[in-house]
């Protein structure tokens, strides 16, 4: 398959494109800056450079023109301010999700975040982020035709993976290695029966493939 992640450089992306490439895809990987590019090269992905904030809805289609499927990654980052919750974590998914569409791309996983919801209420950023990745959710579920799968992670650290987790419609709160959550996403873009639900992932004890199959009704 052909994938094409947005937000290609940060921690979650670079891990899933080195799993994907291993597994014989072609991958390629959205970023902003061009001196990302090495660091999506050593990973096995193509970089491709372009802003998503001030991106049109033709460029973006461009970008995912004969790809198989599509995830959406990309996020503001901790240090940033509300105003980019809103430009990234909610404008810019739609605007993916929208591309998406207009390409002809069928299936698209989206990396979101447990407690998002467009109606969450509070004035801090962490705040006005749960609300961006709420409204960029409730935009692919419903003005979407997309073959689509929100993934809600907990907590995530930089521990090791363990291949072990709960994905479930709601699993109640606690960490998650990001290698596991990279590993979820190349698991659910293979399962096509995943298509329509909304997950949170935290770890657990069940295999991945095993959690997976299990959510789509294998």
């Amino acid at each position: 398959m052909r994938i094409v992640i947005a937000g290609g450089h940060g921690r979650i992306a670079r891990r899933l494109e080195r799993l994907l490439a291993a597994a014989g895809h072609e991958v390629a990987g959205i970023i902003r800056k061009p001196e990302q590019a090495d660091a999506l090269r050593e990973a096995g992905a193509e970089p491709v450079v372009l802003d998503m904030e001030s991106a049109s809805l033709e460029m973006v289609a461009a970008v995912l023109q004969g790809a198989d499927a599509a995830v959406f990654a990309a996020g503001a980052g901790p240090g940033s301010g509300v105003d980019r919750k809103e430009t990234v974590d909610r404008d810019a998914a739609v605007l993916f999700a929208d591309a998406a569409e207009r390409a002809g791309v069928r299936r698209l996983v989206v990396v979101s975040s447990m407690g998002a919801d467009p109606d969450h209420r509070g004035d801090e950023v962490f705040d006005a982020y749960l609300r961006a990745k709420g409204a960029a959710d409730a935009h692919v579920r419903g003005k979407t035709s997309l073959d689509w799968t929100i993934l809600r992670p907990g907590m995530l650290t930089d521990d090791a993976g363990t291949g072990l987790v709960r994905l479930e419609a709601s699993t109640g709160r606690g960490p998650i290695p990001r290698d596991d959550v990279a590993a979820a996403i190349a698991e659910l873009l293979d399962t096509p029966g995943t298509a329509g639900l909304t997950l949170e992932l935290i770890s657990g004890s069940t295999p991945i493939p095993v959690a997976t199959k299990a959510v789509a009704g294998n």
